[in-house]
């Protein structure tokens, strides 16, 4: 059983367990043991979003690596790909991210990429919390050999070229007007550079960080601030990323949102035309609409779905010979450029596609009609109501009635205790249907 660690790293409130300095320290000082191999100089690169509690956070972490002899690289506030990448870039042993990604400001996180700049284990992450759990006094160094700390210059401008270079040497974004919202998070100084960098005409919202305001009414999980500001400046394109910029959800020019399913199939079908697809389709995880699979069969191509979680994408990614997958919510995984989602990347694939085709944004990224979904979110206080004899039973029979024309995914939140009930089918009213008796099945065994 996992102690601490969920979906998606470590994740919780900050100053709760197990979101608190003294737990920052041990998980730091453990996975710096676990991590030291050889008699080489160990190095860890700590990127942060803009929470308060990151500071927090972040002296914890460096004192934890630092006591075990290795030395920590600060980045400041980046976004986790970004970290994925210079963890790579700079032969770090060990890469780490202070955030919680979309969830607000009272919230923090810390995820963990190996010296390859892929996400960690179940099997890793579990000899980390064993390892943080036990007398750690007799693996410590003596006093010559602790680690040293410092910030990295030039982080931000080397990400910015990475970004840029995974676009076509002669592409610009020269015409084009965008308008992107970087959630008052990590990619509020990069994003907005790179985009003016390769030509566009720039508009940037939610670029100022207070430690309280990420993805506050803004960002990715909340696209109103920039469907205004796309309206008001006759925009092209809209970019909205999340608080570690590692999803995207695209607005088109007339206000319209794009999900990461429509994303993924304007990558697929552009990178099959281009034969640099290196399977016969994506990955996507359970929650990816039944339109976007019917779209990729028009094309030839199959769709091979995960647990829900971009790490789970990319394993099965890796596993099989895929270069591109994600999630609805707008992980986008190309991993052609990249070992985890990456919302700016994802976002610069997009417009490389709407400059190629010299169509609008709309046009571009409505490849498929979505069949009608419905996600209910049922929160409970404890125990497992998925083993209830009643909810088993509703569950039964909402798939008896969906048929094949319908799927139906009810899981557990490895993030919060909410249990997610989501259907989908041609009859809107009947998934509508669906969902709510489960979920009112699953509250009655909640409550």
């Amino acid at each position: 059983m996992r102690k601490f660690f969920g979906t998606d790293g470590i994740r919780g409130q900050a100053n709760t367990f197990p979101i608190t300095a003294e737990m920052a320290l041990k998980v730091g000082m453990a996975a710096g043991i676990a991590f030291k191999n050889g008699g080489h100089r160990h190095r860890v690169v700590i990127g942060k979003d803009t929470r308060l509690s990151g500071y927090m956070i972040e002296n914890a972490l460096v004192a934890g690596f630092t006591s075990v002899g290795m030395d920590a690289f600060l980045l400041g506030p980046m976004p986790t790909p970004s970290v994925a990448m210079l963890t790579h870039s700079l032969r770090a042993d060990l890469g780490v991210m202070i955030s919680a990604s979309h969830n607000p400001f009272q919230d923090n996180g810390i995820k963990f990429f190996g010296p390859d700049g892929f996400k960690l284990s179940d099997a890793i992450e579990l000899e980390i919390e064993r390892i943080a759990t036990s007398d750690m006094s007799a693996l410590l160094p003596g006093p010559k050999d602790l680690g040293r700390a410092k910030r990295i210059e030039g982080a931000q401008q080397r990400y910015i070229e990475f970004a840029k270079r995974t676009l076509p040497r002669e592409m610009s974004l020269e015409g084009l007007r965008v308008a992107i919202d970087c959630a008052n998070g990590a990619a509020y100084k990069v994003a907005p550079e790179a985009l003016w960098e390769l030509g566009a005409d720039v508009i940037s919202l939610g670029v100022s960080p207070d430690g309280f305001n990420i993805n506050k009414d803004c960002g990715s999980t909340s696209t109103d601030a920039l469907i205004k500001k796309v309206h008001e400046v006759r925009a092209d394109i809209g970019i909205a990323l999340d608080g570690d910029a590692d999803r995207v959800i695209i607005v088109d020019e007339n206000g319209q949102v794009v999900d990461g399913d429509q994303l993924m199939a304007v990558v697929a079908q552009s990178w099959k035309a281009n034969n640099r697809l290196t399977a016969p389709g994506i990955v996507a995880t359970v929650m990816s609409n039944l339109g976007l699979e019917r779209y990729l069969q028009s094309l030839d191509l199959g769709l091979v779905r995960t647990k829900v979680g971009d790490r789970y994408v990319v394993e099965r990614m890796r596993a099989d010979g895929y270069n591109v997958g994600g999630e609805q919510s707008g992980h986008i995984v190309l991993s052609d450029f990249a070992t985890t989602g990456d919302g700016l990347i994802a976002a610069l694939q997009i417009m490389a596609c709407v400059k190629d085709q010299n169509r609008p944004v709309s046009e571009v990224c409505r490849r498929f009609e979505p069949v009608p979904q419905f996600l209910k979110n049922v929160r409970y206080q404890g125990g497992e109501p998925l083993e209830q004899e009643d909810v088993k039973s509703a569950i039964r029979d909402g798939e008896g009635r969906l048929g094949k024309n319908g799927r139906l995914v009810i899981r557990a939140s490895g993030t919060e205790p909410v249990i997610r009930v989501m259907a989908e089918g041609d009859d809107a009213d009947l998934v509508n249907q669906v969902v709510n008796d489960i979920a009112d099945s699953v509250a009655r065994s909640a409550a």
